[in-house]
């Protein structure tokens, strides 16, 4: 047995230039343990206490998620897994399942002095197995990181972009109704008899009507009464369906007073369609406004999207408008800050000097830390997410501020750690805050946390040029 094992520890890749007398001692020294198919070899949090390597068989890593088991892959045979030398890994990152029957070795780390005194070459290997697995397991992990904050704000945009694309298609579909009424319409206003200064005056009344629109908003209990007066008055005049008058009317502020003074201008039997040719006019108005709105919104918000990934820009250094790449942050997260009742506050300095930044990147920083603020938020009453711009010499101050229940201290030295999160499993990777460390790094500046309960401050400084 000690034989066989002493050629299947050799054969994996890593020990190909591992003299064989340490081999020996890894086999002298470590023991084997047989896994039933689907067998659990360990749990996620599970003290990890040695370095094993897979004999026959695999491992599968799964992790939980809010949507499910995620498979993280599967070792297979002659892989290195585990805690190894140097490293500071403690617990179990994921489930860890048989695949079918499988055998692995373990070294437990009581060992590891020994090792790295006696076995200098298989020590060297797995110090090199241990950096190659943090740089491949920090790449799937920033990866995973940008899908999901990329989902959230696929998700918030999509329910942005739904509300006016539904308002463009169901103005659009009344305006199409409501034309298809014009040709009957159309035989009774070419009835009318009206000399140039009368038309002139109903022609300029209506369209000072159409300029004055939402200037002074009614309430709504000045719009119903509104409604009742301008329903009497209307069916009064002996006027077909009011109730499909008074409406479009009332959004105009069109008064009893407005109607006396058209009536004043007109032949008895022309009253009737010169108001149905002004509700056409004021109809047709509204819905295109309608539109005009919704169109501006989505405008908007893809030109937010633009500006946010920096689409078609060059991937240097360039001169940029900090609040800019802010407001942008703050639209694809409009969502989340609307389901959570966020109140937000910008305290921005009017004069604020354009930086010399890595758009795309800084626009990462926001949405690690306004997001992440939004989050700590959930639940309390009253949220508020204050952001703060100012100039100090030659460099810029932003703070993202929130009123959740602070950070404890107790962790506070910990909160840039890679992989290090208070966020459940599946929500968070514990990459966002390294993420944005690096990344102020990179423009020379640095980050500070300031927090206690009821206010969190992340406090940015980065030199202008």
């Amino acid at each position: 047995m000690a034989k066989e094992l002493f050629q299947t520890l050799k054969a994996v890749p890593e020990f190909a230039s591992v003299p064989d007398q340490q081999i020996q001692w890894l086999v002298d020294h470590g023991t084997t343990r047989t896994y039933a198919d689907g067998e659990k070899v360990f749990s996620h949090g599970d003290m990890i206490d040695s370095f094993q390597i897979v004999l026959e068989g695999g491992v599968t890593l799964y992790i939980n998620q809010p949507n499910g088991r995620r498979n993280l892959g599967t070792y297979e045979p002659l892989d290195i897994l585990g805690r190894l030398p140097y490293s500071r890994m403690k617990s179990a990152v994921a489930e860890g399942i048989s695949e079918g029957k499988s055998i692995l070795f373990s070294l437990h780390r009581d060992n590891f002095h020994d090792l790295i005194c006696q076995c200098h070459d298989i020590t060297e290997v797995l110090v090199h197995n241990m950096t190659d697995r943090v740089r491949s397991f920090t790449k799937q992990q920033l990866q995973n990181d940008k899908m999901m904050a990329l989902g959230k704000l696929s998700a918030g945009l999509a329910h942005e972009l739904n509300n006016p694309s539904a308002a463009v298609v169901r103005s659009a579909q009344e305006l199409k109704k409501h034309l298809s009424s014009t040709p009957e319409n159309f035989k009774r206003v070419i009835k009318i008899q009206a000399n140039d200064e009368t038309v002139d005056q109903v022609n300029d009344w209506v369209f000072s009507k159409i300029k004055s629109h939402d200037a002074i908003p009614l309430s709504l209990i000045q719009k119903t009464a509104l409604e009742d007066e301008l329903t009497s008055w209307l069916e009064a005049a002996g006027i077909s369906n009011p109730y499909e008058l008074t409406e479009t009317l009332t959004d105009f502020a069109v008064s009893v007073d407005d109607l006396d003074r058209l009536r004043s201008l007109l032949r008895p039997q022309d009253v009737a369609p010169v108001i149905g040719w002004i509700n056409q006019v004021l109809t047709t108005d509204k819905l295109v406004c309608d539109i005009e709105h919704a169109s501006k919104r989505i405008n908007t918000l893809v030109t937010s999207i633009k500006g946010y990934t920096h689409m078609d820009q060059s991937t240097e250094k360039q001169l940029a408008d900090i609040h800019s790449g802010i407001r942008n942050t703050l639209t694809m997260l409009g969502h989340k800050l609307k389901k959570d009742s966020v109140k937000v506050v910008e305290n921005f300095q009017v004069d604020l000097p354009r930086a010399s930044i890595f758009i795309s990147e800084m626009n990462q920083v926001w949405t690690n830390l306004i997001d992440n603020a939004i989050d700590a938020m959930e639940g309390i009453s009253n949220p508020v997410l204050e952001i703060k711009t100012s100039k100090d010499r030659e460099f810029i101050n932003v703070s993202i501020i929130d009123n959740g229940p602070g950070i404890p201290a107790e962790i506070e030295d910990k909160i840039f750690d890679p992989f290090f999160t208070t966020k459940p499993m599946g929500k968070g990777t514990g990459l966002g805050l390294e993420v944005v460390r690096q990344i102020i790094n990179q423009h020379n500046g640095k980050i500070e946390l300031h927090s206690k309960p009821g206010r969190t401050e992340f406090r940015i400084c980065f030199p202008i040029k």
